[in-house]
């Protein structure tokens, strides 16, 4: 089945401090809880910086799963080891400054499996989005209780 272009809504809501319950519109899928490290939050749950690690090293293993299914090549495992870096920027707030993917693929073929090592990164939704900068928009609309 092909995945056809969408547009996706993800309600975040704070539940209390910096949990958060984040809901998507996708049926069925239970929502996630977030919350921020020590010492801002109580490091319960994943944040956005984690799920972005989570994102990439996902976007990355299925890509390469889908490219070597079409290839006819079987996956007998697949494991993806992602190294987060975030420092402090010049104005000495943080930020994610790199992301690597270690991917581990276990195959039955390896000749096939190099037909997809340099091809596979044509399905990379999530991974290129990330590294061509994804233009976001803020609207900010305050309410009073």
């Amino acid at each position: 089945m092909a995945i056809k272009e969408q547009t996706c809504e993800t309600r975040i809501e704070m539940l209390h401090d910096y949990q958060y319950k984040v809901s998507f519109s996708r049926e069925g899928l239970e929502p996630l809880l977030m919350d921020e490290p020590q010492p801002l939050g109580k490091g319960q749950y994943p944040n956005a910086g984690l799920l972005i690690a989570a994102a990439t090293g996902n976007c990355l293993a299925s890509s390469l799963s889908f490219c070597l299914s079409r290839a006819r090549v079987e996956v007998k495992g697949m494991t993806a080891v992602v190294k987060t870096t975030i420092e402090r920027n010049e104005r000495g707030r943080l930020r994610i400054t790199g992301i690597h993917v270690e991917l581990k693929p276990v195959v039955g073929d390896l000749k096939k499996f190099e037909i997809c090592r340099d091809v596979f990164e044509d399905f990379w939704i999530v991974t290129e989005s990330i590294r061509n900068g994804i233009p976001v928009e803020v609207d900010v609309n305050p309410a009073s209780e």
